[in-house]
């Protein structure tokens, strides 16, 4: 596979089987130009001059409390395309100008078995970055922007492990801006990093138990 490209039969990307009731959803993978690198460069972009959009929910929510994600979330009547919805939850959960994102593909669902969703990541890039904040706290906890250079830091890197009612569940993760990505996050993190060509050897032996 050749460097830029994500390979779509990565065993990462396949979507469960989550039956015939699976609700649509979709996440914004927004990725941008870090605020402190210069406007007008001699040189090409590199991983190290990007971050990408997150939030943290918030701890009150019934779903998914205090994880981090991309911004997004399930598909409305009103919404025309995945696309349309990604970009809408963003707006709704970030404060995003969308005038401002050139919307790159779809990359292929994945299927959240538990929640019953299927979930398509909407890979886009910051062509002109507007302020993003948390919009409502009941919520998101935060909204932040995180550099690519601290998800490639093997410092960073870890395997979150969850135990849950006898199950196992364990994912590749990152520590970053005092926050644990793990999960559907991180693995669509950790897929398009190593599909990208950016990724560098990290510890999988070195683990970060999650409580559940």
């Amino acid at each position: 596979m050749r460097s830029g490209e994500v390979d779509p039969f990565d065993p990462r990307w396949h979507p469960k089987v989550v039956g015939n009731k699976a609700r649509e959803a979709a996440v914004l993978v927004l990725f941008g130009v870090l605020d402190d690198v210069p406007a007008a460069s001699d040189r090409p972009l590199a991983p190290a001059d990007l971050d990408v959009l997150l939030l943290e929910r918030a701890q009150t929510l019934g779903s998914h409390p205090g994880q981090v994600a991309f911004p997004g979330g399930s598909r409305d009547p009103e919404d025309a395309s995945l696309v349309d919805c990604a970009l809408r939850e963003a707006v709704e959960e970030t404060g995003l100008d969308p005038t401002g994102v050139d919307v790159l593909a779809e990359l292929p669902a994945l299927g959240l078995g538990a929640s019953g969703f299927l979930v398509t990541p909407v890979l886009a890039w910051w062509a002109a970055p507007s302020p993003v904040d948390v919009v409502d706290f009941a919520e998101s906890a935060q909204v932040f922007r995180t550099p690519i250079r601290d998800l490639l830091d093997p410092a960073n890197r870890v395997t979150g492990v969850l135990k849950r009612r006898g199950v196992t569940f364990t994912s590749p993760a990152f520590e970053v801006n005092g926050v644990l990505v793990w999960g559907f996050t991180a693995m669509v993190l950790d897929a398009l990093l190593d599909g990208l060509g950016w990724s560098v050897p990290w510890d999988r032996d070195r683990k970060h138990y999650i409580s559940p």
